[in-house]
Formats: C-alpha cells, sequence, structure tokens
C-alpha cells in the first residue's frame, strides 16, 4: 500500500467515525429531549392532580362553612343580644349609685 492509499483510507476512517460520533450524539440528544419531554408530562400530571386535591379541599370548606352559616349568624346574634341585655340591666342596676358619686364629688369643696 502507498502512502496516498494509506491517507485515503485514514481519511475515510476519520469520516466514518466523525458520522458514528454524530450518530451517538443525536442519539443521546433525542433521548435527553424525550426525558425531558416525559418529565414535563409527569409535571402538569402531578400538578393537577395537586389542583384538583385543593380545589376539593376548598369546595368542601366552604360548602361546610356556608351549611353552618346561618346557624353562626343566629348564634353569634343571641349571643349579642344577650351582652347587650346584661349591660342595660347592670347599667340601669348602677346608674343610681353613679349620678350620686357624681353628685357628691361635683358638689363638695375642697381647699
Amino acid at each position: 500500500m502507498d502512502s496516498s492509499s494509506r491517507g485515503q483510507n485514514g481519511i475515510q476512517l476519520l469520516l466514518a467515525a466523525e458520522q458514528e460520533a454524530q450518530q451517538i450524539v443525536n442519539a443521546a440528544r433525542n433521548a435527553k429531549l424525550a426525558r425531558l419531554k416525559q418529565a414535563k408530562e409527569e409535571a402538569e400530571k402531578e400538578v393537577a392532580e395537586f389542583r384538583a386535591q385543593m380545589e376539593a379541599d376548598f369546595q368542601r370548606k366552604l360548602t361546610e362553612s356556608s351549611g353552618d352559616s346561618g346557624a353562626n349568624v343566629k348564634r353569634l346574634e343571641k349571643e349579642t343580644d344577650a351582652k347587650i341585655e346584661h349591660l342595660k340591666t347592670e347599667a340601669e342596676r348602677i346608674s343610681s349609685d353613679v349620678v350620686e358619686m357624681l353628685l357628691k364629688h361635683v358638689t363638695s369643696v375642697r381647699y
């Protein structure tokens, strides 16, 4: 074999190795893209499931609280009315004492 044949043969080997390397790189790139796509789909599925769970929890709590809201409003109204009546009763009970105390302090003269 002469040097020109060996040179041709070496160039052919280099070209074949370059093509093989390019195929390996392309296969790796495609595998990476496929895995990224799969990971994205899995993440989107998990997010959708989480969102659905949170929405269901929210709706359940909303239903529970709105179902009780009428009862809570009535209970609060009764408690408020009871407190107002208690304050009125206490005010009536001590009003004469307060008036007497105020008159005593206003009319007493101190030097």
